[in-house]
C-alpha cells in the first residue's frame, strides 16, 4: 500500500525516536522534520535524507503531501501555534503534549472512535501506561476512585518533561475519568535519580465500586487489555497482577523501551511515542493514497 506522508514538530529525544518509529512503520513516511533552531535532531534528520526546516509548524503545514503531523514540543506552543495552525492547513494533529485540544487518544482504549477527529491528544506518559489498566479494571467492577503513580527515571525526563509537570498531572488526573472510566482520578509522577536508571513503573489503585465480582473477571480484562498494549508496545509488562483488599485493587506495570533511539530505560517516552504512531497508522488506513480523492 502507498504510504502517508507525516511530519514531526520538535526535533528533540522524542521527536527524534518517533522519526525511528515511522521509519519502521508500514504505512507512514516521514515527510518533514520541523523545528526553530539548527539543532542536533534537525541535523539528524537531514542525515538520513528527511527533509527538514528550521521555520517551524508553518513550513511543515505548506507541504500538501503531510497528512498528518504529530507535535512534541510543548502544550503552550501546541495551544498558541501548533495546533490551529495544522488545523486550518487541514492537517491531523496528533497532540503528544499535555495541551488537551483536542479529545483523549488511548489507543487500546478508545483509538477507532477518534479516528476522523482532526486533533487528538495522546495524554501522558503515564496515562498511556495506567489508563488502559484503570479502564480495565472499571468496565468490569466500576471505580469510584482511581490514583496512578508513574516513576520514572530522571534520566529519560528531559526539559519537555520537567516544563509540562503540572499540566501532566491535571491532563493525566482528567484522562483517567473521561477514559478510563473512574469516578475521580488523581496522578502522580515521581522522578528517580537511582543508578544505574530504572524502568518505567507505574503503580495504579482503584477503589471499585462492586468488590463482589471477584477477582477472577476483573484479572481477566486486565490481562485482556495488557495483550492488545503490547502489540504496540513490546516492552509493556505487568510487575504485580490485580490484588484485591476490601474495595481497593492494586496493580503495577513497568514499561521498557524498544531502544529504537532512546535507551530502553525512558519507557515513559516510547510508550507515547508508540501509543501515537499506533494512532497515526490507524487513521492513515482511513485516509485516501497520496493523490487520490
Amino acid at each position: 500500500m502507498n504510504k502517508i506522508k507525516v511530519g514531526i514538530i520538535g526535533p528533540g529525544n522524542i521527536g527524534t525516536d518517533l522519526m525511528y518509529k515511522v521509519f519502521r512503520s508500514k504505512y507512514l513516511e516521514m515527510g518533514m522534520m520541523a523545528g526553530i533552531v539548527e539543532s542536533e535532531g534537525i541535523k539528524r534528520a537531514a542525515s538520513l535524507g528527511v527533509p527538514v526546516s528550521t521555520e517551524g509548524v508553518e513550513a511543515l503545514a505548506a507541504q500538501k503531501d503531510i497528512r498528518i503531523a504529530f507535535d512534541a514540543t510543548s502544550a503552550a506552543a501546541h495551544i498558541k501555534f501548533n495546533g490551529p495552525v495544522l488545523k486550518e492547513a487541514g492537517i491531523t494533529s496528533i497532540d503528544l503534549t499535555p495541551a488537551a485540544l483536542g479529545p483523549y487518544c488511548v489507543p487500546s482504549v478508545n483509538l477507532k472512535a477518534l479516528a476522523l477527529e482532526p486533533d487528538i491528544n495522546m495524554v501522558t506518559c503515564g496515562g498511556q501506561a495506567t489508563i488502559p489498566i484503570v479502564y480495565a479494571i472499571t468496565r468490569i467492577a466500576g471505580g469510584s476512585y482511581a490514583e496512578i503513580v508513574a516513576c520514572i527515571s530522571s534520566k529519560s525526563a528531559g526539559p519537555g518533561t520537567r516544563a509540562n509537570m503540572d499540566e501532566f498531572t491535571e491532563t493525566t488526573a482528567a484522562a483517567i475519568e473521561s477514559v478510563g472510566g473512574a469516578d475521580q482520578g488523581k496522578a502522580i509522577i515521581i522522578l528517580n535519580p537511582a543508578e544505574p536508571p530504572l524502568m518505567m513503573t507505574n503503580t495504579i489503585i482503584v477503589r471499585v465500586k462492586d468488590p463482589t465480582v471477584g477477582l477472577e473477571p476483573i484479572r481477566a480484562s486486565v490481562e485482556e487489555i495488557v495483550a492488545e498494549l503490547k502489540t504496540y508496545v513490546p516492552g509493556y509488562q505487568l510487575r504485580v497482577p490485580p490484588i484485591l483488599e476490601g474495595n481497593k485493587l492494586t496493580v503495577i506495570v513497568q514499561v521498557q523501551g524498544q531502544g529504537d533511539y532512546l535507551p530502553e530505560y525512558s519507557g515513559n517516552l516510547d510508550i507515547i511515542n508508540s501509543a501515537a504512531v499506533a494512532a497515526a497508522e490507524q487513521i492513515a488506513a482511513g485516509l485516501p493514497a497520496q493523490g487520490g480523492v
